[in-house]
């Protein structure tokens, strides 16, 4: 028995009898159907979430909403003006744009909607506030690679004391292999917070560390289409690789915080600020494409977990 698994039984049982069973637990991903007007979290989903570190809900944007998202989204005089280039440290880079308050535009309407924001109080167990939204954009051929890291890994710097803490990752485009889908390590959840530190021009996870998790724990593909979502916790070790197809990746990741776990330090994400819900409809009921006024969007030079460009 090697020394990580020693210390993983001793402090992390339900991580140990992860290892023990891992042949059978492990023998597919959590994956679950929306069903429009009968959607509810059940145990089951709960279940997963706690133990797998992320749940996949097919379908929770339909083909109407994933249109009228992807028009604000492309709308030049919008949010893409306030968007930057992340090198990999590998000479691709990606393009992303973040956000603070989730606003009254279809994008908010998304961040703020029951099937988004509900589903993620259901997971996380109580009240949740918006954290930030980021557009992230892998252009076909250029898109760049995202290292292991965890996002609490950055979050606890911002005065998080707790990782209850997780993302709404949906899915724009098809994300698959070939096109630098989000890849998870499942479980991972349960090894508590990793050191981080800088990585090319990003912020990744202890590679020491990662190296000897990826002996015991799978990597699973976050293959997604457009409309799916992959919620995930804070703590689950993710990647993705580069984009070498011809096909973009685009995705919208809407991070989610307690209203319990309020920072205890002034940053460049909110403090607690409460989310104010919408129905389901107001995805497609909501008429403003363009209007951003109020979402407090990133200036890269304030990034602390990677280093930005205009």
């Amino acid at each position: 028995m090697s020394y990580f698994h020693f210390l993983a039984r001793q402090m992390y049982p339900s991580v140990s009898s992860l290892i023990r069973r891992n042949v059978r637990l492990f023998s597919s991903p959590p994956s679950y159907p929306y069903e429009r007007g009968h959607y509810k979290v059940t145990d089951e989903m709960r279940m997963a979430f706690d133990r797998d570190g992320y749940i996949v809900v097919r379908g929770v944007l339909d083909t109407e909403e994933i249109s009228r998202l992807q028009i604000a989204l492309e709308t030049d005089d919008g949010i893409l003006q306030h968007a930057y280039y992340v090198n990999d440290g590998e000479g691709r880079r990606s393009k992303l744009c973040i956000w603070s308050h989730p606003g009254h535009d279809i994008t908010g309407m998304v961040a703020r909607s029951e099937k988004v924001a509900g589903t993620m109080e259901m997971l996380l167990g109580g009240e949740v506030y918006h954290y930030h939204t980021k557009l992230m954009m892998k252009e076909p051929f250029t898109g760049g690679s995202f290292v292991w890291h965890q996002d609490y890994g950055y979050w606890y710097m911002n005065g998080c004391l707790f990782p209850d803490m997780a993302t709404a990752f949906i899915a724009i485009d098809r994300c698959d292999q070939e096109n630098g889908c989000m890849q998870v390590l499942r479980g991972s959840n349960h090894l508590g917070r990793l050191d981080h530190g800088r990585v090319g021009g990003q912020t990744g996870a202890d590679a020491d560390r990662v190296a000897e998790v990826l002996k015991i724990l799978p990597v699973d593909d976050a293959v997604l289409d457009p409309g799916d979502v992959l919620f995930f916790h804070s703590n689950l070790l993710h990647k993705s690789n580069k984009n070498d197809s011809p096909r973009r990746r685009w995705a919208f990741l809407t991070a989610y915080n307690r209203a319990s776990n309020n920072p205890v330090i002034e940053h460049h994400h909110p403090r607690y600020t409460p989310l104010q819900k919408v129905a389901d409809d107001a995805v497609r009921e909501c008429s403003n494409y363009s209007d951003i006024t109020g979402k407090d969007f990133m200036d890269p030079n304030t990034d602390k977990t990677s280093e930005g460009k205009k």
